[in-house]
C-alpha cells in the first residue's frame, strides 16, 4: 500500500513535525508520492483498488496543500496538538491589533481611491515585512514548550493580515491597464 491513510501529513512526507520545514524536501517527497499513487497507475485494477488509489491521491494532495504554506501548516500543527484555533468562532482580537488593521485598511482605501500604485506597492512591501516578523514569532510559539494558545491567536491575526494582503493585490490588479 503506497500511502498509510492514518499517518499525519509530516510522517506521510518523511518530515520532522514542526513549523519550519525544508520546502525542497517537501516538494520532492510530494512528487515522489504523487507518482506512486496517481490514479492512472491503477486504471487496470478493480473498482475497489481504483477508489483506494483516489483516496491515496486525495490524501497526498491535501497533505501537500496543508504543509506548503506556513499559515495552513501552523493551523495543522495546532490541530495535531489538540488546540482549536477557533478560526470560525473566536474573532476576538486585541484593541491595538484591530486599530492597526483599521489604519492599514484606511491607507489601502486612500491609495486605491487615488489610483496610487506606488503607495499600494509600498503598503504591500511593509505588510509582507510585518508578516515575516509575525511568522518568526509563530515559529517560537509552535516550538516544543511554546505557547500554543498564543500561537492560535497569532494564526488568527495572520488570517486577518492575509485578507488585507489580498485586498492590496486586488487593488493593484484593478489599476493594471
Amino acid at each position: 500500500m503506497p500511502v498509510d491513510l492514518q499517518h499525519d501529513f509530516f510522517t506521510l512526507f518523511g518530515l520532522e513535525t514542526g513549523y519550519s520545514i525544508d520546502q525542497a524536501r517537501l516538494e520532492h517527497a510530494y512528487l515522489e508520492l504523487q507518482s506512486e499513487v496517481h490514479p492512472d497507475r491503477f486504471a487496470h485494477l478493480s473498482d475497489a483498488e481504483k477508489r483506494l488509489s483516489m483516496q491515496w491521491a486525495t490524501r497526498v494532495n491535501e497533505a501537500y496543500r496543508t504543509l506548503r504554506k506556513p499559515l495552513t501548516r501552523a493551523q495543522y500543527l495546532l490541530e495535531l496538538r489538540g488546540v482549536d484555533a477557533g478560526l470560525e468562532t473566536n474573532t476576538a482580537m486585541s484593541p491595538a491589533f484591530l486599530m492597526e488593521q483599521m489604519e492599514w485598511r484606511e491607507a489601502v482605501e486612500e491609495a486605491r481611491d487615488a489610483s496610487d500604485a506606488d503607495a499600494l506597492d509600498d503598503l504591500l512591501r511593509r505588510l509582507r515585512i510585518q508578516t515575516s516578523e509575525i511568522h518568526g514569532v509563530l515559529a517560537g510559539q509552535l516550538s516544543d514548550g511554546g505557547d500554543l494558545q498564543a500561537a492560535a491567536e497569532t494564526v488568527r491575526r495572520l488570517m486577518f493580515i492575509g485578507k488585507l494582503e489580498n485586498e492590496i493585490d486586488d487593488a493593484l490588479e484593478a489599476l493594471d491597464p
